[in-house]
């Protein structure tokens, strides 16, 4: 399976950038498919998920209400809708698959990884 994460970029804050995730390879439909960040020196954080047969979504807390996570099965790509962006949302964000399908906020589940975008918010 092989991810292609793009979209990043820089934003002024308030602004708006939307990330695509697109799949390739043996990909199916049982997967989970997540967004990660990762900060400069820390550890990367879950950022939401969506479970690909059911589209059940989550997301950690900082980003309810402004990001939204969706998929189109036709595109076989997963959306990461980012609004009312903040300085803090600054870092290079990852896409990733779980193929238990479960959507985990614990990024060891996810098998498979694609490479970072930078998303930049300026103050």
């Amino acid at each position: 399976v092989q991810l292609q994460a793009s979209g990043g970029g820089l934003v002024q804050a308030g602004g708006s950038l939307r990330l695509s995730c697109t799949a390739s390879g043996r990909t199916s439909r049982r997967f989970a498919v997540g967004w990660f960040r990762k900060y400069e020196g820390k550890d990367r954080e879950f950022v939401a998920s969506i479970q690909w047969m059911s589209g059940n979504t989550y997301y950690e807390e900082s980003v309810k209400g402004r990001f939204t996570i969706s998929r189109d099965n036709a595109e076989n790509s997963v959306y990461l809708q980012m609004n009312s962006l903040k300085p803090e949302d600054t870092a290079v964000y990852y896409c990733a698959a779980d193929s238990t399908g479960m959507g985990s906020s614990d990024g060891i589940r996810y098998r498979y990884w694609g490479q970072g975008t930078q998303v930049t918010v300026s103050s």
